[in-house]
């Protein structure tokens, strides 16, 4: 508890002392850890591979985008209006998708993320494929730099406290018996489609909200770049890298793939992206459970030698 409470004193004080350059490394690195957490409620907890769930980030990206530009609304308003359209699609697409299993469902995911992609294209009120360019915020720099720091931090933290949350329910004990046997579940009285829907829409309402922030802050999206499937995959990584079905393992493993990233990219310029996954590649084959495992496993040496110890 003493070193939460440093580690949440500091993030609160770190965009007050570092400058602008690492309160933006910091933002985007709380951005992925939102992903990755959302990521894991439907892919760690439920055993559900979303690899298309980047369609959620484009989606509550434009939403919050159109919201401003067309509508006038406030920034908090975009930011809900976004998070309930990706809730809503959720519900709307996953009773007919989350009755597919396996590597099925993962290709459906991600024809779902291309067709959205698509579509957004080629409607004129959204830019098409030119974008769109949200309202420019005539605010100091370092203020706004500041807002979009503590937006991400925000959403990090309600994602890790709504996965606590969730570890603790009928819901989640459900989702980890699905992971585990879904006939089995089903069996036993679980009600599978109807909470394989609840964790998808969680995960596309933290995964939009991670969108519309990143809108409000780039101040321009385009298709290519919210939809972009890249995105998907290092939030998969992320998550793998600390741990499935952990609950501070999506933020752990976006701290070491970013700074990983950011050491690679200035040390090997021309091969960091090799390097990055030369130790993402290490890291999965010799420690599979991910980070956090390789963690708890060091927790428990250490505690059965204070044990010893306090018998000798």
């Amino acid at each position: 508890m003493i070193v939460a409470a440093i580690v949440g004193v500091a993030l609160l004080l770190a965009p007050f002392v570092v400058g602008n350059y690492w309160i933006r490394v910091l933002t985007t690195m709380f951005m992925f850890a939102a992903l990755a957490s959302a990521t894991n409620i439907i892919a760690g907890y439920t055993g559900y591979p979303a690899f298309g769930n980047v369609v959620f980030f484009g989606l509550g990206a434009y939403t919050t985008g159109l919201a401003v530009t067309k509508l006038g609304t406030p920034f908090w308003i975009g930011l809900a209006l976004g998070a309930l359209i990706c809730c809503l699609y959720a519900l709307v697409i996953g009773f007919p998708v989350l009755r597919l299993r396996g590597h099925y469902f993962a290709i459906a995911t991600l024809g779902m993320n291309e067709a959205t992609r698509a579509l957004v294209e080629n409607l004129g009120f959204t830019g098409g494929g030119m974008g769109l360019s949200l309202p420019i915020q005539r605010v100091d720099v370092d203020v706004l730099n500041r807002h979009f720091y503590f937006v991400m931090l925000g959403l990090v933290f309600a994602a890790i406290g709504t996965t606590y949350c969730l570890t603790r329910t009928r819901l989640g004990h459900g989702c980890r018996a699905i992971r585990s046997d879904e006939e089995a579940a089903a069996s036993c009285g679980v009600p599978t489609t109807r909470f394989k829907v609840v964790a998808w829409m969680l995960s596309a309402v933290f995964t939009g909200m991670a969108g519309a922030a990143y809108a409000s802050w780039v101040g321009y999206i385009e298709p290519p770049a919210v939809f972009d499937m890249s995105i998907a995959v290092k939030m998969f990584v992320m998550m793998l890298l600390g741990g499935a079905a952990t609950i501070f393992g999506p933020l752990l493993g976006a701290c070491v793939v970013e700074l990983i990233g950011l050491m690679a990219w200035s040390q090997l310029l021309n091969y960091h992206t090799a390097a990055l996954g030369v130790i993402v590649i290490a890291v999965v084959i010799f420690v599979p459970g991910g980070l956090m495992s390789l963690a708890r496993g060091l927790s428990f040496r250490v505690l059965l030698d204070n044990i010893r110890a306090s018998r000798l």
